[in-house]
């Protein structure tokens, strides 16, 4: 037993729940990179000041959850508790909005941080996936990001997800509303916290879970009634083109979401199987947040995954995703000179593609054996002396238990053959 363990509230991904892990983030990267998206990745911490001035100084992540620190040269930093912010500063900082190529499409993978407590599906350290589409204002963008989404979940078999959209509307229409809803919140009778959020920001109070709120919510002004013509269109043609494409989804006036810098299009994914913690991914327009950040006016869109969420709506639905083999061939050496021999035809193995392990540690047949077994391989090679001096190789295929002698000289070309 180890002296130390993960930190509260973490979890390592070991094998073979990893490989799980990591099929779930190229699922969901799959649709992105076949529709212009370029990787981009972004360091794991940040000045504390692009959090603060992008997500919101009222927000949980940046009131409460956000990890930051002081380093020994007074720069004041934070571990990044989402992706969109750091990946619109390091757009901006390589000036790709100049490039003359709008929108600057980008994805990015990656682990994000936030002191929350800890239960399943909520971790203080956790793995999305994300995609942003900067420099466009275009509802056919706010669609094609919700397709992909739709797309990657499909792909990996879920079915029991729902989409969630609403509109948050822009800088014209939601100060109206914003003060009608703060007239009603005000005559609520609710905790001191949620009446300093009515000050701040009200609308995230549509978004409170407590029953004892939503309860008092019955009746709130809707942003809906509020909406400019130029949101209400922008909205329209969104509902539109994700109808057209055949992608279901159902009209929340409550969706808010946790973070300060949307308008209009916002969006979520969601899965009851979950629980509490049902919300998968999601994500929406932010156009005023590069110049909150100090940039140029960008409108843009984006949305994040939750890899972690998704496994867990796999195993909701009971989903076991096809994974390739870790070892397609193990090698089983006996002697020294099959030793180096095989050692030779597993690295030729590895070199044309083949997943080959080796059984390493000087184990004795029995011992080697076993060790084929665990890895799951197809076939294992064993050579002894005898072998050797014959010019062969005896491949055992795991699966009947038949094996059968083969030429040392054409042992890689046999194996990729038996193996297509």
């Amino acid at each position: 037993m180890s002296t130390f363990q993960a930190p509260k509230g973490t979890y390592d991904l070991i094998p073979p729940d990893s490989a799980k892990y990591l099929a779930v983030r190229d699922a969901i990267a799959a649709p992105l990179k076949n529709s212009g998206y370029g990787y981009i990745e972004t360091p794991g911490f940040e000045n504390v000041e692009l959090f603060s001035r992008g997500v919101g100084e009222s927000t949980d992540i940046v009131s409460k959850e956000m990890y930051a620190f002081e380093t020994k040269g007074g720069d004041k930093l934070a571990l990044r508790p989402e992706g969109t912010a750091s990946v619109l500063r390091a757009a901006l900082e390589a000036n790709l909005h100049k490039a003359g190529n709008l929108p600057v499409k980008l994805w990015y993978s990656g682990s994000y941080y936030r002191y929350e407590r800890p239960q399943k599906g909520r971790y203080r350290h956790f793995s999305q996936v994300g995609a942003e589409a900067i420099g466009a204002e275009d509802p056919a963008l706010d669609a094609e990001l919700i397709i992909l989404a739709d797309q990657a979940y499909r792909s990996l078999g879920l079915r029991q997800f729902r989409i969630l959209l609403n509109s948050l509307g822009d800088k014209e229409c939601r100060p109206v509303y914003r003060d009608a809803l703060q007239s009603f919140l005000r005559g609520l009778e609710l905790d001191e916290d949620t009446r300093r959020r009515i000050e701040i920001n009200p609308l995230r109070i549509l978004d409170d879970k407590r029953q004892e709120v939503q309860k008092q919510l019955v009746g709130a002004p809707m942003l809906r009634d509020y909406l400019c013509d130029a949101c209400k269109a922008y909205h329209e043609e969104v509902r539109e083109l994700l109808t057209a494409a055949g992608v279901e989804y159902e009209d929340d006036e409550k969706l808010v979401r946790g973070l300060d810098y949307y308008t209009r299009t916002t969006f979520e994914f969601v899965h009851d199987g979950l629980g509490s913690q049902s919300a998968v991914g999601g994500g929406g327009r932010y156009d005023g947040l590069s110049e909150m950040i100090g940039g140029p006016a960008l409108p843009s869109v984006g949305w994040a995954l939750g890899v972690d969420r998704t496994v867990l709506a796999l195993e909701a639905e009971a989903i076991e995703l096809e994974l390739p083999a870790t070892t397609s061939v193990f090698a089983v050496p006996l002697g020294e000179e099959a030793r180096r021999v095989l050692f030779g035809v597993v690295t030729e193995l590895r070199r044309a593609g083949v997943a080959a392990d080796f059984s390493y540690g000087g184990k004795g047949l029995k011992g080697a054996m076993k060790s084929a077994n665990r890895s799951g391989a197809r076939y294992t090679i064993v050579a002894g002396e005898r072998d050797l001096a014959e010019g062969v190789i005896q491949l055992k295929d795991m699966e009947s238990g038949e094996q059968s002698p083969v030429a040392l000289a054409d042992a890689v070309t046999a194996i990729r053959e038996r193996l297509a």
